[in-house]
């Protein structure tokens, strides 16, 4: 590259932007950089081989589309071809420059492109380029840019096809970071991806042998960093290895810069799909209709986002398929489906017998612990966990993310865990692995520090991959915090039991008295049942007021019966519910009533009164009746036996107390942060005193200074 980097040639790509300032914002210079620069490193590949794929072309007219493309590739040598005389180059002797006719460059370059295969089309249709090709043309720029991009040479004798691959990758970075009000949702950090990477492939022992092939495979690839990162990486381990990379997404801006990344690459871009994951799984079945499994798996899905579009495909086949498809184990709440994203992973993992799979995925702190005992997440969990695919969980600094601040964590998972990490679960805190950036962008104000990046960096990336190969209890390392050094434990074992819990509902006795006092009496008017007997429901206006004049006639009986029970017992405060209620049968059996059922329960409604001095109610077999605003739950670890636990914690407190075992639940969450709280004992009151002296004087100085 004559000692250019691949950085400085991306920079100098990115230069061209000049020309688009006034018609284009910051944010959008990449819907125009990027597709020029596939189309000028296509030109360039294909300038050796066009005249020969033209001529072949004339023979091949009558053939079907299939034995073209075959032939047509076959002559580029590479997967892609185009049939247009025209030409994305300076003009010169024999060339057919779009430059040479500056009045018609607008159509001629939409024609340029149509003459691409099928595959080179579509990524620039979902560039949605021809709208940017009139938009620059109506501005008066078209000539001018693309005149610049003529004059790069991206020729392969210049720029290989690894190094043009950096180029882009590159590219990709800068218009990411360029439009950080949105990148978060197609870009994660390079150094978050090397570090899932390094986590992934840390303990792989055949990625040393030679030609080995290795798939990668990522649900929701945005722009493709995270492949490109896990290819790059595995072929700086072994330069014969042979990693084949695999992706979908949905968003078509950011699919076509991946299937372009892939392309100029030379990889296969057709394995790079477009569409939604969750309801057109694009890897569902090969061509020989197995399942679709992969050796590595990672993903960034975005935090937080609802899955209402795909509800109805999602919950069919959980309801149908159960665990034989992806969600058999249970939904998460409907505004955030990012577990939805590992279930559909774990889904297409190699049978331990093929060698397994291992997979990185990015979340917020939400999959850790939203979600109650028996809830979809909390289920989710618990099959990961039992099922023993949990490895690790790395806890990441904030501010990493061009869009958000928050709390993010790797989730390192595998169904081929090593002899001692099975049954086990290792946290990492890798919270204070980072260095401030030197330009905040967006959200993005801090970094891991890797020194292939930023020269001056620690390589916290190793750092942590380290701590996670040790899989030590306990393990420290010392950081600097508010001035001061620190030993703090940066990794934890856990048994996959210790995540678990019984959650179980303890219920106490429900003691009511009665007595027929005036406002108690007064309250059966509120009472649901009592007021629904003077309503009705019926379409004919003189049957409805026929059953409203027999309600309220039946409204009137009640009162009365209450009236003549209070005349006899009104000074009564009954303390048993049994001894009320057969006292109250006397007088209706005098009167002739007849409480139905749903009356009866309106009446105790109104004139009972909870009170701890009174006897337990209890049903028709004696059992004692729970109260249902006295009921409580416990959270019991799963390690620890329910019955040992309650006559421990909880009957010393409420003898009277009983556990509903009908109504317990196993549930799952891992408490990261809590495992990893220090307690910080508050500052001497006078060493606070003597900072609040010297504050005080600093602003009496300063008044003093105003008012001179």
């Amino acid at each position: 590259m004559n000692g250019e980097t691949h950085s400085q040639l991306a920079n100098f790509i990115w230069s061209i932007c000049n020309l688009l300032r006034g018609p284009y914002k910051r944010n959008e210079y990449r819907k125009v950089i990027l597709p020029l620069t596939v189309l000028r490193r296509f030109e360039c590949l294909l300038e050796p081989t066009r005249q020969a794929a033209l001529e072949e072309f004339q023979s091949l007219k009558t053939k079907p589309e299939r034995v073209q493309q075959a032939r047509l590739q076959q002559i580029t040598g590479h997967r892609f071809y185009n049939l247009s005389r025209m030409q994305l180059t300076l003009p010169g002797e024999k060339i057919h420059s779009l430059l040479d006719d500056p009045n018609n460059l607008a159509p001629n370059l939409n024609s340029y492109i149509n003459g691409f295969s099928a595959n080179v089309r579509a990524i620039m249709e979902k560039f949605k380029f021809s709208e940017q090709i009139a938009h620059m043309a109506e501005k008066n720029i078209l000539f001018e840019v693309i005149k610049a991009f003529a004059g790069i040479d991206l020729s392969p004798q210049r720029v290989d096809q690894m190094q043009m691959g950096y180029v882009f990758e590159e590219l990709i970075r800068i218009g990411a970071e360029q439009s950080n009000e949105e990148a978060g949702e197609h870009f994660t950090p390079r150094e978050v991806i090397k570090l899932m990477v390094n986590l992934l492939l840390a303990p792989e022992q055949d990625l040393a042998k030679s030609h080995v092939v290795k798939t990668i495979y990522d649900p929701a690839c945005g722009t493709g960093g995270m492949l490109s990162v896990a290819e790059e990486y595995i072929r700086h381990l072994n330069s014969e290895a042979k990693p084949k990379v695999f992706g979908q997404d949905w968003n078509d801006e950011a699919w076509a810069v991946c299937k372009s990344d892939m392309l100029i690459k030379g990889e296969d871009a057709n394995n790079i799909i477009l569409g939604d994951s969750f309801t057109r799984d694009g890897f569902d079945r090969d061509s020989d209709g197995n399942k679709w499994t992969f050796d590595y798996m990672l993903a960034n899905p975005p935090f937080g986002v609802e899955w209402k579009q795909q509800q109805k495909t999602i919950q069919q086949e959980a309801d149908t398929l159960g665990y034989a498809g992806r969600f058999g184990a249970g939904t998460p709440r409907i505004n955030d489906g990012a577990l939805l994203f590992l279930q559909h992973m774990i889904a297409k993992m190699r049978p331990v017998d093929k060698d397994g799979s291992r997979i990185a995925i990015v979340f917020n702190g939400s999959p850790l612990f939203t979600g109650d005992a028996g809830s979809g997440e909390s289920e989710i969990r618990r099959w990961i966990i039992e099922n023993d695919w949990l490895e690790a969980i790395v806890a990441l600094p904030e501010q990493l993310f061009y869009n958000t601040g928050i709390a993010t964590y790797i989730w390192v998972l595998t169904n081929r865990k090593a002899k001692e990490r099975k049954g086990k679960v290792q946290l990492i805190d890798a919270r204070n692995f980072w260095v401030q950036m030197e330009k905040s962008l967006g959200n993005k104000r801090r970094r891991i520090g890797d020194p292939q990046d930023k020269a001056k960096d620690p390589d916290h990336i190793a750092e942590i991959t380290r701590i996670y190969e040790n899989f030590q209890d306990g393990e420290t390392r010392t950081f600097l915090l508010d001035g001061k050094e620190k030993a703090l434990v940066v990794s934890k074992l856990f048994d996959n039991e210790d995540f678990g819990y019984h959650k179980i509902t303890v219920e106490r006795p429900l003691r009511l008295n009665f007595q027929a006092t005036t406002e108690r009496i007064a309250r059966l008017e509120e009472q649901t049942a009592f007021k629904n007997l003077a309503a009705s429901s019926k379409k004919n206006e003189t049957l409805r007021q026929q059953e409203v004049q027999a309600g309220k006639a039946r409204q009137q009986v009640i009162r009365d019966l209450l009236a003549a029970f209070a005349d006899q017992h009104s000074d009564t405060l009954f303390k048993d519910r049994k001894t009320f209620l057969l006292a109250l049968r006397d007088i209706d059996r005098a009167r002739g009533v007849k409480l139905a059922a749903p009356e009866l329960k309106a009446v105790l409604a109104a004139l009972g009164e909870r009170d701890e001095t009174a006897a337990i109610c209890r049903d028709s077999k004696g059992n004692p009746e729970p109260d249902t605003d006295l009921r409580d739950t416990e959270t019991v670890p799963l390690k620890e036996n329910i019955e040992e636990y309650f006559l421990r914690e909880v009957l010393p407190h409420v003898p009277d107390a009983w556990i509903d075992h009908s109504k317990t639940k196993v549930g799952y969450e891992i408490p990261l942060n809590r495992h990893f709280y220090r307690y910080e004992p508050p500052r001497e009151l006078a060493e606070i005193e003597a900072e609040i002296k010297v504050l005080e004087g600093e602003i009496l100085e300063l008044l003093r200074e105003v008012t001179a």
